[in-house]
């Protein structure tokens, strides 16, 4: 775990943000999050409200290793990303897609609470038809399936070709069981909160359970922690980001850079989904990519997505109960 700073070094010039997002996603409709500024660079703090303290610390260290100390040497200048399609109706995929030039994957929410798993495979065909047969189709289901949901969703999507499919099931006795059923399918299972909210995120490969992991720079404590993680698992990755503006985003290229190996396309570009961004050049994706960079936040920017003032003190208040965590761990 890196060092913690002392509070007020980490309080001064931070900037709470509250960015409205174009369509909602993951329940959100605006994402809130903690810009900090360290000796390394701009940095952020931004695990989702309905986190308790311990699992926000977390990222706090992530914000820290980030921004206090120099990032591992990176293998790539340029990180393949894929679209991220929200759980919306099949005749809005084309315009949602349109915000992803020149990717060449998508990850389809699926399993979205109050929808049918006809409602995603009309929004699974819609995207296959958008990529056509060359494209790349990975299914993201939060947990949302039980063993026998899964298993049925799987028949019903299977002939999209599927990529991947993430977090199927909630827990890893789930993953493992529905690997099995599936052997014959050739469609491999994707574990994600299995790693970044498991006490123990390395269960999952140990049980077997899944073919890859999905991991994730703030929630694992940082890219040194997360690069650990991935070299203790030895199994292949694919990294991906949390709803983060292009801050955050950076901390999820830097982590991708360093890989030795980047087998599949990172889920590094939902900066997409924001109204705006923090930055004055975002970290969308060209040509299917986006640069390992270091990003400064605009002042305007800044300014234009200041937080109330009440949702300013909640967070500073987050950060300094985060902080003491942090600071009692390292005792």
């Amino acid at each position: 775990m890196p060092a913690t700073p002392p509070l007020r070094e980490l309080r001064a010039g931070a900037r709470v943000v509250a960015i409205p997002l174009r369509r909602r996603f993951r329940g959100v409709d605006v994402r809130e999050a903690v810009l900090l500024e360290g000796p390394a660079g701009w940095t952020e703090f931004s695990p989702f409200v309905e986190y308790d303290d311990a699992e926000a610390a977390t990222w706090l260290a992530a914000a820290i290793d980030f921004g206090w100390n120099a990032p591992p040497a990176a293998r790539r200048d340029r990180i393949p990303v894929n679209a991220t399609l929200p759980a919306v109706p099949a005749t809005d995929v084309p315009a949602v897609l349109a915000l992803y030039p020149g990717c060449r994957t998508v990850k389809v929410k699926v399993a979205e609470r109050g929808q049918a798993l006809a409602d995603d495979v009309a929004r699974v065909a819609a995207a296959r038809a958008a990529l056509g047969a060359e494209g790349r189709v990975r299914l993201d289901a939060n947990g949302g399936w039980n063993v026998d949901e899964a298993e049925h969703a799987v028949h019903a999507l299977a002939p999209f070709d599927l990529e991947y499919l993430e977090q199927p099931c909630a827990s890893v006795e789930e993953l493992a069981e529905l690997r099995s059923r599936l052997h014959d399918w050739d469609i491999p299972i994707a574990a994600d909160e299995s790693v970044r909210k498991a006490a123990d995120p390395l269960a999952v490969a140990r049980a077997g359970a899944a073919d890859l992991l999905v991991i994730k720079a703030q929630p694992l404590g940082g890219i040194h922690r997360a690069l650990e993680i991935v070299g203790d698992a030895g199994l292949p990755v694919v990294v991906s980001s949390a709803l983060d503006t292009s801050i955050g985003i950076a901390m999820g290229a830097h982590l991708a850079a360093a890989l030795p190996e980047l087998p599949y396309d990172c889920g590094l570009a939902t900066v997409g989904l924001f109204e705006r961004d923090v930055v004055a050049d975002p970290l969308v994706p060209v040509d299917g990519a986006i640069p390992v960079t270091r990003p400064v936040p605009d002042a305007d920017a800044l300014d234009a997505l200041a937080a109330p003032p009440e949702r300013t003190t909640w967070w500073l208040d987050r950060l300094e109960r985060c902080h003491a965590l942090l600071a009692s761990r390292v005792e």
